[in-house]
């Protein structure tokens, strides 16, 4: 029996790289109904813990998903994309549902009143950041067609910058009328949380970006 043969027969199949993009899509998705949920929370202001319990559960499932992609880079010899692109697209992807999940927090832990428009805005491009890398995301399998993946970068690149901008005029509102201290603190750290949500969403795209000009 051939050295081939008899590894072939004896060693565990190796896992498939078509695994990483379903892996990768559900680690996406996951991302997406965090978002949805929390402007959800945001816009409708019912039901509160309820929705942060929500948000909690999807957090963890994209903490699993992480893991499982993780694991699978080390069982894996050889990767439909360069290790260190699905590292950071499993870490950024993460990131983003960990931001949504700690501006619903915050907003429960530190017992804040209905939310103002400033942060249904940033609700809102969250949510549309992150439709957009979900739709980006399954664009790897046909990396052939590089524009479609950086046309939805540059739109994600222009939800960021639209998320900045809220972010500082919400900001330079709250210190507007800074007669409660520990009001000011609670929304700033939340509105952060949210901006920071929109930031991870941008570094997705630069490595999506990365990706379609390798393949170009």
């Amino acid at each position: 029996m051939s050295t081939f043969s008899f590894l072939k027969r004896f060693m565990p199949p190796m896992p498939k790289g078509e695994n990483f993009f379903e892996l990768l899509e559900n680690s996406a998705q996951n991302m997406v109904q965090a978002a949805q949920k929390l402007k959800e929370m945001v816009d409708t202001w019912q039901d509160v813990e309820a929705k942060v319990n929500e948000i909690t559960e999807l957090e963890h499932v994209g903490d699993t998903i992480t893991h499982q992609i993780f694991a699978q880079l080390h069982r894996t010899f050889i990767t439909p994309l360069d290790r260190e692109d699905i590292a950071l697209l499993a870490n950024s992807l993460d990131d983003v549902t960990d931001f949504i999940h700690a501006a619903a927090d915050a907003m429960l832990i530190y017992k804040v009143n209905r939310p103002d428009q400033r942060a249904k805005e940033l609700a809102e491009v969250v949510v549309q950041a992150a439709l957009e890398v979900a739709k980006a995301v399954p664009q790897l399998r046909h990396r052939a067609d590089a524009k479609k993946i950086i046309e939805h970068c540059v739109e994600i690149n222009r939800l960021e910058n639209a998320a900045d901008r809220i972010f500082r005029s919400a900001v330079g509102e709250l210190f507007d009328d800074a007669k409660d201290i520990a009001h000011v603190i609670k929304w700033r750290e939340i509105y952060e949380h949210m901006e920071s949500a929109t930031d991870r969403c941008e570094d997705v795209a630069d490595v999506l970006e990365g990706v379609a000009l390798k393949h170009a």
